[in-house]
């Protein structure tokens, strides 16, 4: 691993998943995790301020970039929850079948390697009655934003770890065996438009 990955780009990441406009979204759906949750793609524990810890009866913290990880711990002290950590892919998550009430992922998609493999494994791991909550960005509905996505993802994807800016999220649900609820989409207010687009509500297993 670079010295860039190691040190610099997990800072970068830290700052940008902090934005005022995410945490507004993260304060919309994030106390609605319940039972026992699984978020994946924990990071630096941008969510933990917004969960609803009363409803929360176990919490697994999926976050294979150690460097990361290591940036929640004082979110972690603040947040009085102590999560059980994952370090491991998303693509292969260690839980048994039907095992989690709760499947949260913000901001994550856009990075996994193997993004539909990773999906089936999150429907594998939620119960038949359990949701998955998401808010991820992506392609833009605009023609002329997308044609510049498409331009500056080759670019953009090593300098923000993997970030894939022209995956549709809600079409990634539904073609891997989930159907939409309540999803909104706006883009992020002073955010850069090519990487500001965002989806964000719920999902049940089918």
């Amino acid at each position: 691993m670079s010295f860039y990955n190691r040190h610099v780009m997990p800072h970068l990441v830290n700052l940008a998943c902090a934005s005022p406009q995410m945490k507004k979204i993260r304060a919309q759906i994030a106390p609605h995790a319940k039972g026992r949750v699984l978020e994946i793609g924990f990071g630096s524990g941008h969510n933990l301020p917004f969960l609803n810890l009363e409803n929360i009866d176990q919490y697994w913290a999926l976050e294979p970039d150690a460097h990361i990880r290591k940036l929640a711990r004082a979110r972690l002290t603040d947040a009085a929850l102590c999560p059980e950590f994952l370090d491991i892919e998303a693509e292969s998550i260690p839980l048994d079948d039907a095992s989690a009430d709760t499947v949260l992922v913000t901001f994550t998609m856009c990075t996994i390697p193997g993004v539909e493999t990773a999906l089936a494994e999150m429907r594998r791991v939620l119960k038949p009655e359990g949701t998955l909550i998401f808010a991820e960005h992506g392609a833009a509905p605009d023609a002329a934003i997308a044609r510049w996505q498409r331009r500056i993802e080759p670019l953009w994807k090593p300098l923000a770890g993997g970030c894939h800016l022209t995956r549709k999220p809600t079409e990634l649900l539904q073609n891997n065996g989930f159907a939409l609820e309540g999803v909104r989409n706006a883009y992020l207010p002073k955010a850069p438009r090519f990487a500001g687009f965002v989806s964000y509500g719920t999902a049940k297993p089918r």
